[in-house]
């Protein structure tokens, strides 16, 4: 094969095999295939858990990669200088890569193929992070969706294709390009001892994520309506994690969900929209990505949050509210490095309404603590809570963690999984939220849980009510 110029698959958070159009595209090309990725800016900037997450993804990926006789190359710079150094290493006669969506990686993925271009060298990006491109889906005007009902309507029955298998060969190299060690870039380095105690409840790689997605099908899909609302069961598919990272695929998701509902799962179309609703955060970015840093409503830059990290936060971030709902969500985190849906809306209207705390301040620390962190869904989870962001009805949802724990779980299954101080035998998942969290907070299972609230339920909705009827349009 020394006679047809290699070709770069850049990877980035598209960690699998399957429905990989970037890698069918590049083994298509038909000279040898040299995954590479790149610990760029982008990377050094993530949090402590997603980080850390990321390069479990990537040690699963190199031995799939290696499974079938090929290598991931692994290189740290400016991704623009190391694509450009090794195309040039290699003499590569193109590069494919998947898209991205956030402003940042737009700008820096265009420079990156007007700079491939100028030297001869095919660029070409591809869908894989999503099952429409936020610039195909419009309102009947022409414009894009800042509600999501409409959205979902929209797509609800447009064609998905199928996903696709892997390659059935992966041409390699006569001589593979040097390459980091993984272990070198420390990407844990931040979790410190969390690490281990977070490892166990992490589903890492493309085969873990497939029979994550099968267990599901065959399972929890049904009662999903319902169950999904629980936070003290297993009722969701979890994969959140995968989908961040790439590990499975939002249309092999799509289409197991497809046939589910064909089959009669009653759960199965409240699924899709939660695949949907994922969507519609992308969808929000590329068209707004001013979501990712400031209040998308901008009538509510007037109002009157703290952005003060005092310790009133520091007791919010420890799970120390006196809230229960709140504080085995925030524990929950720490152990398992994710958090039930529910428990995040309560979490952050807690934050935001009660403790009137802005939301970046939630936004930032879900960042640093959350293996499953998506920019995307991040951002817009916290504003559609904080009520400045995509939502019908903003400021006057204040959700009560009290009525919202027991109208959800009420055999209490969730404030004792988590919540260690008061119980004679706490259960271990209780126990390991001290083995996870900073040993700077000093804090202990024979602590005495708080006796009141650190903002009392009707107090703090009284308060952000009030808020929101002075504020200024």
């Amino acid at each position: 094969m020394s006679g047809i110029k290699p070709v770069l698959l850049w990877l980035r958070r598209d960690m699998r095999l399957s429905d990989h159009p970037a890698l069918i595209a590049a083994c298509a090309d038909g000279g040898p295939v040299i995954p590479v990725f790149i610990h760029d800016e982008g990377v050094e900037a993530l949090g402590a858990a997603p980080k850390w997450r990321l390069g479990l993804s990537l040690a699963a990926l190199a031995r799939d990669l290696e499974g079938r006789g090929s290598r991931l190359i692994l290189r740290r710079g400016r991704a623009q200088e190391v694509i450009l150094s090794l195309a040039r290493e290699l003499g590569a006669g193109a590069v494919h890569w998947s898209r991205l969506y956030d402003p940042a990686s737009i700008a820096r993925d265009t420079e990156i193929k007007a700079a491939l271009t100028e030297r001869n060298i095919k660029a070409q990006s591809h869908n894989a992070h999503l099952l429409f491109e936020p610039w195909t889906v419009e309102t009947g005007t022409g414009g894009f969706y800042k509600v999501y009902s409409p959205m979902w309507r929209a797509v609800k029955d447009r064609e998905v294709p199928a996903p696709q298998p892997a390659p059935a060969r992966m041409p390699a190299p006569d001589a593979w390009p040097a390459s980091d060690r993984l272990d070198d870039w420390r990407m844990g380095a931040a979790m410190d001892r969390g690490a281990g105690v977070c490892l166990p409840h992490q589903c890492v790689g493309e085969g873990a994520a497939q029979d994550r997605l099968g267990a599901f099908m065959a399972g929890a899909i049904g009662p999903y309506k319902d169950a999904r609302n629980n936070p003290g069961i297993a009722g969701t598919s979890g994969l959140s994690e995968n989908l961040t990272y790439g590990e499975i695929s939002p249309r092999q998701c799509w289409h197991a969900g497809r046939r589910a509902l064909h089959e009669g799962a009653q759960g199965a179309e409240h699924w899709l929209k939660e695949l949907v609703w994922r969507e519609f955060a992308y969808h929000l970015i590329y068209h707004t990505p001013e979501i990712l840093h400031r209040n998308w409503r901008q009538d509510w830059d007037a109002f009157p949050w703290s952005e003060t990290a005092d310790a009133a936060v520091l007791r919010w971030k420890q799970g120390r509210t006196g809230v229960p709902f709140v504080d085995a969500a925030m524990r929950e985190m720490y152990v398992t490095g994710r958090m039930h849906n529910r428990a995040r809306m309560n979490v952050a209207s807690y934050l935001t309404k009660h403790m009137m705390v802005h939301w970046r301040v939630g936004m930032d620390w879900f960042a640093e603590c959350l293996t499953d962190w998506d920019p995307a869904s991040n951002a817009m989870g916290w504003q559609w809570t904080a009520g400045c962001g995509p939502d019908a009805a903003p400021y006057f949802r204040v959700f009560n963690p009290e009525t919202q724990l027991a109208k959800f779980d009420p055999e209490g299954a969730y404030a004792r999984a988590w919540i260690a101080e008061g119980q004679a035998r706490p259960p271990a998942t209780a126990l390991s939220f001290f083995d996870a969290i900073p040993r700077s907070w000093g804090l202990s299972p024979g602590d005495s849980y708080p006796a009141a609230p650190l903002v009392g339920l009707a107090e703090g909705r009284k308060r952000a009510l009030a808020a929101y009827e002075a504020r200024e349009f």
